[in-house]
């Protein structure tokens, strides 16, 4: 019987018991990580936010709410309604990536504090380009990006950051092993944050500007989500993943339907899931389903406490939080009778391994479909590429299930007909991996290991076997499958899958092959099924930390300079913004009129522009050079209103710039959707932009550019959309009685002297109508310092 049952049963759900308390006050304060001893687990605070929120509420709370409200800065005085209200929350911690670090760190050393106000890490995953294996990549990765690399390890030196060195793993896997637990709050520069709810927690993924408001000890700001909650009966068994699970929820809710939500996993699935050796494990299933709600517009995903999380915090090193975690159990899970605003139920039973793309994380297929649906669509049926790992499935049980098909075929004199490619999380399941002879059944079946860190999931991927443009099929255990994502290559279809079905493609060169019912030839012509994975959830042997690449900063480092120089390419200090001038925005003249889904990575790719995340002003040649221009159906390719010549979004935005007029862009439903990165942000506010106007924004994107000082706006009537033309001047009236909830009116002068005049909402609150009448969050920070 599970634990939590058996917690459950003896605590009761609700309010929590005296005694347990009283028990609890005895012991000793718990540290919420072996980095920072002098940090504390504060599960006493969290759980008087509880009570005295319910009692106002007067009704049952999700888990979700616990968490989030648990966290309130104000919980007497806090207005509380779920999908409209903005709430101010004190987070736990912060952690940052690399890419997104450096322009986090430069926005911090702006605010002029001197240390950061929470624990907050960062770590080296994003800059390591994958090309020929994990040592020679990561060495060449230390030394092409060592300015960068010592600009964050000097910056967490001075403001009190942990650095995690290149070489440690994605910061995903890293906080799980290390920082996550049940219960915190953490919010993340990077979208796959929520990652961290397979160990319970709420941990969102934010821009920058976000992070530096918890580093700084400020109040951070989110809209009071709702709660989708997914009902799981039944149990996962066979070839059938935990990776099934959110890509059929994607399949369901789209690229959209989690935006403004939680997404809280319940039901006796997730009991019976979590009380069996089998399925679903702790978090290396649980982690994987969070972390792929960033797919479905999610403000982050959530398990309940359960004993698989117990056995994953004791065998990292964690007992003692375990042990205060039981105490608190009723806390960390749902109260019965709680009330979801959206419920999707999903019978483990009959779900079936799925494979979902191309291009778009949220086309769903069973397995056992793909091949004729490939077919009829005219993908290409044989697979280049196989590859797993990344910070969605690099677990060690993903490790060990895709070892266990490996051994099978060897066993038949079987390699990979597809090449095949493994991202282990990070230095602890290298070693383990290696140790236990994982590496080696993976070698040799025809796979290469990389380097601990994103490699090809975020287009660090130095791919030769194919040319760009030349149509090919890879599969992948990643998150994100949009176009030219992973290489670059427009033309390449990218599939999302379980680690176990990316193997077994690999193994069998074909996306025709269902491994539930198709049969392989052995070496000796033998007919062969391939028997559905298996592999250990924890290893026997405990994990293997590998080498030590943390550095811990020293206790007090204001004598210590963090230098960057003027003539650097990588790094750039930031000038601030200009402030609202107080007056309406008038003739900003549309500089693109985008066509059709707009993701970040088509405002700001990535790939070999990660190395510009440091410098604004040089990374900004990237800007929205992968939207459709709606007028041509080309790509970076726009008229320039003032020379009447087509050239590239940048430079014509730049000239704009240079001449003193302000532009627009218009875009479709979901605007911004992917990753967290706010350069998408910053770089529309450096060339000049003002107002974003769309049929509707993703979460993260939204705020991103509310934090920059732009004008976030979406059209009342969708359909005004295709009124405006991309030569149009746009004026945006009404900002001098900029209020919460009242709309702005548009006027479009189009080129024949006729008008159009359209209403635009927004959702500014009031601190964030501050943000833009001072010119950005940060400029508000400096204000409100003096």
């Amino acid at each position: 019987m599970c634990v939590l049952f058996l917690l459950q049963l003896a605590l009761g759900h609700g309010a929590r018991r005296l005694h347990v308390s009283a028990a609890f006050s005895a012991k000793a304060k718990v540290s919420m990580s072996r980095f920072e001893p002098a940090s504390y687990i504060n599960y006493e605070k969290m759980q008087s936010n509880v009570d005295i929120v319910r009692k106002r509420l007067n009704r049952p709370l999700t888990l979700s709410e616990k968490i989030v409200y648990g966290h309130l800065d104000d919980p007497h005085n806090q207005d509380i309604d779920r999908g409209r209200t903005y709430l101010r929350l004190r987070p736990d911690r912060v952690a940052m990536q690399d890419a997104t670090a450096q322009m986090a760190m430069l926005q911090f050393i702006s605010s002029g504090l001197p240390k950061v106000a929470v624990p907050s890490t960062i770590h080296c995953d994003h800059l390591i380009e994958a090309q020929t294996g994990g040592p020679k990549d990561l060495a060449r990765a230390k030394e092409v990006n060592q300015e960068v690399y010592n600009f964050l390890a000097s910056a967490g030196a001075k403001y009190g950051v942990g650095f995690w060195k290149p070489g440690s793993g994605i910061i995903h896997q890293i906080i799980l092993e290390n920082y996550a637990y049940p219960g915190v709050m953490l919010i993340g520069t990077d979208s796959h944050t929520p990652n961290g709810g397979g160990l319970g927690g709420i941990c969102i993924g934010v821009g920058g500007a976000d992070a530096v408001d918890v580093m700084a000890g400020i109040p951070w700001e989110l809209k009071c989500p709702k709660v989708i909650g997914v009902k799981l009966t039944g149990r996962l068994s066979g070839w059938t993943s935990p990776k099934d699970v959110i890509l059929k929820v994607a399949g369901i809710l789209t690229v959209k339907g989690g935006t403004g939500a939680i997404v809280e996993y319940h039901g006796p699935g997730v009991d019976s899931i979590s009380c069996t050796v089998y399925f679903l494990s702790f978090c290396s299933g649980m982690a994987t389903i969070c972390n792929m709600g960033a797919e479905i517009g999610a403000t982050t995903s959530v398990f309940p406490y359960n004993s698989r999380m117990k056995s994953y915090l004791e065998k990292t090193g964690r007992g003692e939080i375990a042990a205060v975690a039981d105490e608190f159990a009723d806390l960390l899970v749902p109260d019965q009778g709680c009330e979801y605003d959206e419920v999707i139920e999903l019978n483990l039973d009959e779900l079936k391994p799925h494979i979902n793309g191309p291009f778009t994380p949220d086309l769903a297929h069973p397995v056992s479909e793909i091949g004729a649906v490939a077919k009829k669509s005219g993908w290409p049926l044989e697979v280049k590429v196989g590859l797993i790992g990344s910070c969605t499935n690099s677990s060690y049980e993903d490790m060990g299930r895709a070892a266990s098909l490996a051994k099978q075929a060897l066993d038949k004199g079987l390699k990979c007909k597809a090449q095949f490619t493994v991202t282990p999380g990070s230095e602890q399941i290298r070693a383990t991996i290696e140790r236990d002879g994982y590496s080696k059944i993976l070698s040799d079946v025809g796979g290469v290991v990389l380097a601990n860190a994103c490699g090809p999931c975020i287009g660090q991927w130095d791919r030769r076997d194919v040319k760009k443009g030349e149509k090919n099929t890879i599969v992948t255990s990643f998150n994100r499958n949009f176009t030219a994502r992973n290489d670059a290559n427009p033309a390449t279809h990218a599939f999302v899958t379980s680690p176990e079905i990316v193997t077994a493609l690999a193994i069998a060169g074909t996306l025709n092959f269902n491994p539930e019912t198709d049969y392989l030839t052995a070496s000796n012509g033998e007919k062969f099924k391939l028997l559905p994975p298996d592999g250990d959830e924890l290893p026997a042997k405990d994990f293997d930390p590998g080498q030590d690449t943390y550095q811990h900063p020293p206790a007090d480092g204001t004598s210590l300079k963090v230098d960057v120089s003027p003539q650097s390419n990588r790094l750039q200090l930031l000038e601030p913004f200009d402030k609202w001038n107080g007056h309406d925005l008038e003739d900003l003249q549309v500089l693109i009129k985008v066509k059709g889904k707009c993701t970040t990575d088509h405002i700001s790719a990535a790939g070999p522009w990660l190395k510009f995340r440091g410098h604004l002003d040089n990374i900004s040649n990237n800007m929205l050079i992968g939207a459709v221009n709606i007028e041509n159906d080309a790509v970076n390719k726009i008229k320039n209103q003032l020379t009447g010549e087509y050239a590239g979004v940048p430079d014509v935005a730049r000239h704009y710039k240079a001449n003193g007029l302000s532009w627009v862009v218009v875009g479709d439903d979901n605007y911004g959707e992917g990753s967290s990165r706010e350069h998408a942000a910053l770089e529309p506010r450096h060339l000049g932009g003002r107002v974003i106007i769309v049929k509707s924004f993703a979460r993260i994107h939204e705020t991103n550019l509310k934090k920059q000082g732009l004008l976030p706006l979406t059209f009342t009537n969708p359909s005004d959309y295709d009124k405006i033309r991309p030569d149009d001047k746009i004026s945006i009236r009404g900002l001098k009685n900029f209020t919460p909830g009242t709309p702005l009116t548009a006027v479009v002068k189009h080129s024949d002297g006729s008008k159009d005049t359209m209403e635009l909402n927004h959702t500014f609150n009031e601190t964030q109508i501050q943000w833009f009448q001072a010119g950005s969050a940060l400029n508000r920070m400096k204000e409100l310092q003096h």
